[in-house]
This record gives structure tokens, C-alpha cells and sequence, in this order.
């Protein structure tokens, strides 16, 4: 029997911007797991995938000079639980699945986990009825805004980071970080620290009153020096 009435699917049809053909796939989207054997779990495996490679289509066509690395993390900030999480609140979803008897009390309707993976579910099953290019166009509609603020410093790691990452890419020596002098009071010393790569270029420079802003700040020059994005 069908737990969803016309008004709640024409209401997730809006929301979604699809409407579904077949109501018993877009129920057992909605169906957790604690509801028993029919539920979206195995949906949700699809969906995660689709997703996945959804965005990283996105990104690479977005950002064509952007490394490995940096689409990694961006694809990472859009596919996690938290960011679909805020997905599904957008769709009022929580009042749409069917949870067991034990989550309902628990309040499972308004849990993130489970909130991210009837997203994913979701994903699956307008694969399923509609193949993939309804499939992709649906959900580049539900990440529109967010993809289109994104940028390469989104999520970007620290300068120290990011050079120490390069030089492994590059299998040459790590960096090396010095304090080449201190001065000022020592409540508020000022630090002159260097970054050196070897042989490759010069050191860098950077005063600050933290020691390790200065370390990072050195590590941006080398970046620059590097040509590194």
C-alpha cells in the first residue's frame, strides 16, 4: 500500500524538479532501512556514484587548469553528507520518508546520515526511470547555486601544505622552514623565516608575529615563485 499521497508527490515532484512515473521506486527511495527488507539501501550505493561522478564531470569541465588534487576536494565538499544534508532540508525530505517504528521516536526524520543517503537514494532511482542525462540534469539543478559559487580556494589547503604536497608530486626534498632571526619584545616577537627547496630556486622570505604564519606566508611566495595554482 502507498504511503505517499498525491498531494505529498505532487509537493516532493516540485521540490525535486522531477516527478516520479513509477511510485514504488520513488517510495522505496524513501524507505529506510529500518522499515525492514525494502528499503533504499541499495539505491543509495547507485546514487552515491552517479553523484560522485556528476560532479567530477562538472568540476573538470569548471576548472580545466585545476589539479588533481584541488578537484578532489572540491568534488569532496559537495558530495559529503553534511552538504547533502542541507540538500534534503531544502526539500522538506524528512517529511516525506518512511522510517521504522524506532526512528521515528528518535527523531530519525531530522538525522543528517540519514537525510544525506535518501538524496543518494533519490539520485538512483531517477537514474533508473530516466537514464542518465535526466539523471544529471536533475541533480546539476539541485547543486545550481552551490556549483556555481564554487571556486578553486573553496576548500584549498594551507600554503604549507600545498608545497609539501607538490614536492612529493615532483619527488623532490621536502621543504625546509627556518627561523632566520627573531626580534621585537617578547610579547610580540617578530619572526624572519625562510622556505628552502634546494637547489630548484632561491629561498623565500616572510616576517610575521607567529612563526608558523610566517612559515605559511614563505611557503605562498614559494608557490608563486613555483607557478603553482
Amino acid at each position: 500500500m502507498s504511503f505517499l499521497s498525491k498531494t505529498k508527490h505532487s509537493q516532493l515532484s516540485r521540490a525535486l524538479n522531477y516527478s516520479f512515473r513509477d511510485n514504488e521506486l520513488l517510495e522505496t527511495a524513501l524507505s529506510h532501512r529500518s522499515v525492514g527488507r525494502h528499503n533504499n539501501e541499495r539505491l543509495e550505493f547507485l546514487g552515491d556514484s552517479l553523484l560522485n561522478f556528476f560532479m567530477a564531470e562538472c568540476l573538470f569541465a569548471k576548472f580545466p587548469d585545476a589539479r588533481e588534487g584541488d578537484l578532489s576536494r572540491l568534488r569532496a565538499s559537495l558530495v559529503k553528507g553534511e552538504t547533502l544534508a542541507k540538500l534534503a532540508s531544502d526539500f522538506n525530505l524528512g517529511e516525506f520518508l518512511q522510517l521504522g517504528e524506532g526512528e521515528l521516536k528518535s527523531g530519525g526524520f531530522r538525522r543528517a546520515s540519514i537525510l544525506a543517503d535518501a538524496v543518494e537514494a533519490l539520485i538512483g532511482a531517477i537514474y533508473l526511470e530516466s537514464g542518465m542525462d535526466a539523471c544529471r540534469e536533475t541533480v546539476l539543478s539541485w547543486f545550481e547555486d552551490r556549483l556555481g559559487t564554487i571556486t578553486l580556494s573553496t576548500t584549498q589547503k594551507d600554503p604549507k601544505t600545498r608545497l609539501q604536497e607538490y614536492m612529493q608530486e615532483q619527488h623532490k626534498p621536502l621543504p625546509i622552514y627556518r627561523v632566520e632571526s627573531q626580534e621585537g619584545k617578547a610579547h610580540s616577537p617578530e619572526f624572519k623565516v625562510s622556505c628552502d627547496i634546494g637547489k630548484q630556486l632561491p629561498k623565500t622570505f616572510a616576517i610575521s608575529t607567529s612563526k608558523r604564519n610566517a612559515e605559511k606566508m614563505a611557503a605562498a611566495e614559494m608557490l608563486e615563485r613555483l607557478g603553482v595554482v
